[in-house]
């Protein structure tokens, strides 16, 4: 299969690539630096700066939309907000436009989208299907965004929806930040460490993108999290125990509100998600539990 990878130099970008190599697809990745694309994806993907550079006959059978700012990397300010919009929510309806645009369309959208959509939920759990959220920016930047991949559908591709957890890896992510304080002994909860963290290994969620991919009856909303949720509390006393260190220097909530501002909502809020979809739809899980993850991760 012929595949476009928008976002394809990213955590989870970079590992459906070279999966889908490794399987024998070809992989067109969209950015805005093609040496980037191929240290992090490999020689033999195909990389593009612009959409216009897939010509008319060239056939693309599914894509991948994982193109976003980091949204965890700079304080909420409106200008960062604004770049985090455009580089999901205008970007994707760029992207709309050219399939609705190409003569031979893709069959399937497998687009990106986060947890942040529920907002603080507490210890609510949560599957595709509850339609609640707690209006916050990080539902309405992710509404946003999956509205305007679903307008795919206007011209009659399919559409999944993707609501990513915390992801785990090895080579990026939160957990690379939170190694260093936890080894020296300076780890700990955040706030009171009640809010849950809905996490997934890297391997899980690529394949979960990969395998929504080729499912062609699957459409809709999909999370992207492990079938085992841990509050933040448990996700410290876990880590620390995998590292052999104490896990007792807690952050107070109102240091974090006053260095991240409007930022600390995703580390004080949380949401206790479950995968209910994916699983019914057959998709395994590898990693279900959080040491099983972490001890993997940290081998690495």
């Amino acid at each position: 299969m012929n595949y476009l990878l928008t976002g394809g130099t990213g955590l989870i970008g970079a590992a459906i690539c070279q999966k889908l190599q490794a399987a024998g697809h070809t992989v067109i990745v969209l950015s805005r630096q093609r040496e980037k694309v191929h240290r992090r994806c490999g020689l033999s993907a195909i990389a593009i700066t612009k959409l216009t550079e897939i010509g008319s006959h060239e056939h693309v059978d599914v894509v991948i939309n994982l193109a976003g700012a980091p949204i965890a990397n700079a304080r909420w300010s409106e200008r960062r907000k604004r770049i985090l919009e455009h580089s999901r929510i205008d970007s994707t309806e760029e992207l709309v436009q050219w399939l609705s645009n190409r003569q031979k369309k893709p069959s399937a959208l497998i687009s990106g989208s986060a947890v942040g959509w529920y907002g603080n939920q507490c210890d609510t759990p949560l599957n595709e299907n509850s339609g609640g959220f707690h209006d916050e920016y990080t539902h309405r930047l992710c509404e946003r965004w999956e509205q305007a991949a679903l307008k795919a559908r206007e011209v009659g591709v399919r559409v999944c929806i993707v609501r990513t957890g915390l992801v785990l890896a090895a080579n990026g992510g939160l957990l690379q930040r939170l190694l260093l304080p936890f080894r020296l002994g300076l780890g700990g909860p955040m706030g009171d460490g009640s809010q849950y963290m809905p996490w997934v290994h890297l391997d899980d969620i690529a394949n979960l993108f990969i395998f929504l991919s080729k499912q062609t009856a699957l459409d809709g909303i999909f999370n992207g999290t492990a079938p085992a949720p841990a509050t933040n509390a448990e996700f410290s006393q876990t880590l620390a125990h995998l590292l052999h260190r104490p896990a007792v220097m807690r952050v107070p909530a109102c240091v974090l509100k006053t260095a991240l501002g409007e930022l600390s909502e995703l580390l004080l809020g949380g949401q206790r998600v479950l995968p209910e979809n994916a699983r019914a739809a057959g998709f395994e899980f590898h990693y279900t539990e959080l040491k099983t993850a972490l001890n993997d991760i940290l081998k690495r």
